[in-house]
């Protein structure tokens, strides 16, 4: 079994961290400088910086904070929010980020991921996907931070960009998001075993047990989470040494 990473999630509007529930009643969860900084140094194999209205409000990633977290840490960096060119990418990769996170953009234009890729490399381009369980059984892709619903079965489009050129899959339940009650380890499975790209599994993490589940039945390469952290319900170091004992490698 490869190694497995855990990785932090700093969900950004106005310049503060901030958690909800489902996509929803967000509350401020702290400074996202000072919390990067922390996660780094308690043993996090990444961290991602999602800037969650840039999308909504029609405007770009918030790259001063990128810049400033960047010169905090010593982890690979992901960032996500409003990017929807080759030019947005190289600005933030020159404020520090190491990988991109595209979502609403690339759906919208789908060849996005193909010219980012050519440009940066697979392995900079990181796909996410927030995707809500609907009544039929069938998981859906949502845009513009989960508040316009596509028709577009989730599998289906992850399938279309990888073969575009995405190098990982951030799988965003919708349903499990916020709610601390484990992971949607049915379409992070399907994701795991259909494509030859990792999956980073986010939504639902409340207590270790949760990562163990996720990595030996979901399947997954990464999982991400944010509550649990930014609450100190659960340590970085701790969750790790939890999977140790389970028999899961981690970093």
């Amino acid at each position: 079994m490869l190694t497995k990473r855990i990785i932090p999630c700093l969900d950004i509007k106005d310049g503060r961290t901030v958690k909800g529930v489902n996509f929803e009643n967000l509350r401020d969860a702290g400074d996202p400088v000072e919390l990067g900084a922390l996660y780094a140094a308690q043993g996090a194999d990444e961290l991602v910086f999602l800037d969650i209205t840039a999308t909504n409000e029609r405007r770009k990633t918030l790259s001063e904070l990128v810049d400033r977290i960047s010169r905090h840490i010593n982890i690979p960096f992901t960032v996500g929010g409003g990017i929807s060119s080759v030019d947005d990418v190289s600005y933030l990769l020159q404020c520090g980020a190491d990988k991109i996170s595209v979502n609403t953009a690339a759906f919208r234009r789908p060849e996005l991921v193909g010219e980012l890729a050519l440009a940066f490399g697979s392995q900079c381009v990181v796909l996410a996907i927030d995707t809500r369980q609907e009544a039929d059984g069938e998981w859906y892709v949502y845009l513009n931070g989960g508040r316009v619903k596509t028709e577009t079965r989730c599998a289906d489009w992850a399938r279309e960009a990888v073969n575009r050129g995405a190098g990982e899959i951030l799988l965003t339940s919708m349903n499990h998001d916020g709610t601390k009650r484990g992971f949607a380890l049915d379409i992070t499975r399907r994701l795991s075993d259909s494509l030859p790209v990792p999956v980073i599994a986010s939504g639902g993490g409340g207590q270790p047990a949760h990562f163990v589940d996720v990595f030996m039945s979901g399947h997954a390469d990464a999982a991400l989470a944010a509550s649990i952290f930014h609450f100190k319900e659960v340590g970085i170091q701790d969750l790790k040494g939890y999977l140790q004992e389970q028999h899961i490698p981690v970093r």
